[in-house]
């Protein structure tokens, strides 16, 4: 092997490179409201934890949001290419070509598939309905001024589905979770896009960062965070939560607070911290909490 080949910096294998395009470890945003959905539906059903239809469940939700991430990387690959930020993205490098993307992607399809056909006839009919929006969201960015809204309905659909993966049957309460999840990550996602106000206005994405200002944006962040709050409050009415789960609803709201603190207007220098630290520790928390909420409440594992 010849000295200029050895300093060539290694390819990762078709399968990491394609992880790291859909960045699975973004599922713990979502996973984790998907079984207190599941968990909480299992404990009105009959009070015990059903293992193979919580493993379902997970396995609807990745392939689900695997083959969401895939088609918005797939969609967006020449926007991304025009944006500095965006710019090392597995497919505009060539680490993944689109051929293995789509492969990935219909792959994850499938699976998401397969799995609702396991778990009841309403989850299997009401899947390609599920699609929808997630191929939508990134073309929303063409055509509206709040792709969040796409996002948000996108990301609602988690709580409702792993409650109908339960029950079988449709619920309103499932509902005041998957707005409180629609809304609060359709909120973050207000913060993160204003990273790229500047590039989104030159190149003609549309967000509401580039049309009304980081300083607009912002401030629909914390108003969706407090309409969240209002929601999961909601919720645990709803339920009859107990005491941990209450608690869990402290912890969320001080991080809200403590999200909004980090990120201002004129400095967005630590938007990665409540980005991703932030949001990512929200999810954890309340899902620990509500947990142990429902097994002092009699969940029987």
């Amino acid at each position: 092997m010849s000295s200029a080949s050895a300093a060539l910096p290694r390819q990762p294998g078709r399968t990491k490179a394609f992880l790291r395009l859909v960045m699975i470890e973004h599922s713990v945003f979502a996973l984790p409201f998907a079984y207190i959905a599941a968990l909480t539906a299992m404990f009105e059903w009959d009070k015990n934890i059903h293992w193979g239809r919580l493993l379902l469940v997970t396995i609807c939700m990745v392939g689900l949001r695997t083959f969401a991430m895939a088609a918005n990387r797939i969609i967006d690959r020449e926007i991304d290419a025009r944006n500095p930020r965006t710019a090392h993205r597995e497919l505009v490098t060539g680490a993944v070509s689109v051929k293995s993307a789509w492969t990935g992607a219909l792959i994850a399809l499938v699976v998401f598939l397969g799995s609702a056909a396991l778990l009841n006839p309403l989850c299997l009919a009401l899947a390609p309905v599920a699609v929808v929006p997630m191929v939508v969201y990134p073309y929303g960015k063409r055509f509206t001024n709040f792709p969040q809204a796409i996002l948000g309905l996108a990301q609602a659909i988690g709580p409702i589905g792993a409650w109908l993966a339960v029950t079988g049957e449709w619920s309103w309460t499932a509902v005041i979770l998957g707005l409180a999840v629609g809304v609060w990550i359709g909120g973050f996602d207000l913060i993160y896009a204003c990273q790229d106000v500047e590039t989104d206005r030159e190149v003609g994405v549309m967000s509401v960062p580039a049309r009304f200002g980081i300083p607009g944006a912002i401030r629909g962040a914390r108003a969706c965070h407090a309409v969240t709050t209002g929601l999961f409050v909601w919720y645990a009415v709803v339920t009859g939560a107990g005491a941990f789960f209450w608690l869990g609803l402290l912890i969320v709201a001080g991080a809200f607070v403590y999200e909004h603190t980090l990120v201002r207007p004129h400095d967005l220098s630590r938007l990665n911290r409540a980005f991703f630290q932030v949001n990512g520790f929200i999810g954890i928390a309340l899902f620990v909490c509500a947990l142990l909420d429902l097994l002092l409440r009699g969940l029987t594992v």
